[in-house]
């Protein structure tokens, strides 16, 4: 048997709070910065994500992390955990990375850290990764998302080309989760709020509701996992659009926390895919 190739622990990097700012009621944005971001870079997508590390308790490393060492030292329930977060904004001048967190009390783990960040506190975080921007060729554009999609669907709007035809729909829980958002001249937001029915509903009514225009769609699609399967499957076998021209992931699933839902991400996705390629 051939000899499986050494998995290469990332490099981390470390930060340190600025400030907080409450957006909404349930959305808080973190800025860090700090000399540890001073070879900080984005690659020029509007999905970049980050992977903020929390050590467990017990734990006696400091910030920041040196990952590969700890996966050499200590034992698994000791090594920190990963949160995924896309970065909501990059001012390489001033040094400063906004992220912003879903915050519903002491549920989770990155999101009651945020309600508690404090300037000086330090972080630890991985990356950045990406892989979407909206591309100036496209015909017209679409971007759908519950609220955790919804830092990158700002930072798609603030990037979309000047006279762009843009769709955009979010789903907050009520009013009070809308945002001010910058875009170009004539797009808007179509705000959904969700009130008492199931994650994704109204977004999945919305998009099977649209009258699609003429030509080339780049479409970002990216929320709960239920909703996102749904809408994937209406764009590629109802409406045609190659799986070339989508940008869809399940942030996250109803009923599974984080670690749960990483864990099966990558084979209910190949799932997803085999289904709706038989079904074509």
């Amino acid at each position: 048997m051939a000899e499986r190739p050494q998995r290469r622990t990332p490099k981390a990097q470390g930060a340190q709070v600025l400030r907080t700012e409450q957006i909404t009621p349930h959305m808080v944005r973190v800025v860090l910065g700090g000399e540890g971001l001073a070879d900080f870079a984005l690659a020029g997508f509007t999905d970049h994500y980050i992977k903020l590390c929390f050590a467990p308790e017990g734990a006696d490393y400091a910030h920041p992390f040196d990952m590969a060492a700890i996966r050499e030292e200590y034992p698994r329930e000791l090594w920190p955990t990963t949160r995924t977060y896309t970065v909501r904004s990059w001012d390489p001048v001033a040094r400063e990375l906004a992220v912003d967190f879903v915050v519903h009390g002491d549920e989770g783990l990155a999101g009651p850290w945020a309600a508690r960040a404090r300037p000086g506190d330090q972080v630890t975080f991985l990356g950045p990764g990406g892989g979407y921007v909206p591309e100036a060729s496209a015909d017209w554009h679409l971007l759908v998302g519950d609220e955790s999609a919804l830092p990158a669907i700002a930072a798609a709007l603030e990037h979309m080309p000047e006279g762009a035809l843009v769709h955009a729909f979010v789903e907050v829980p009520d009013p009070s989760e809308e945002q001010k958002l910058v875009a170009p001249e004539g797009v808007s937001v179509t705000w959904l709020h969700r009130g008492g029915r199931p994650v994704g509903e109204a977004l999945v009514a919305a998009v099977g509701g649209l009258e699609f225009p003429e030509g080339d769609v780049q479409a970002f699609v990216h929320g709960e996992a239920g909703f996102v399967k749904e809408i994937r499957r209406h764009l590629r076998l109802e409406r045609g659009i190659p799986l070339g021209r989508l940008s869809i992931s399940g942030y996250w699933r109803l009923g599974k926390n984080d670690d749960a839902w990483r864990a099966v991400k990558r084979e209910w996705n190949e799932q997803v895919e085999r289904e709706q390629e038989s079904a074509a």
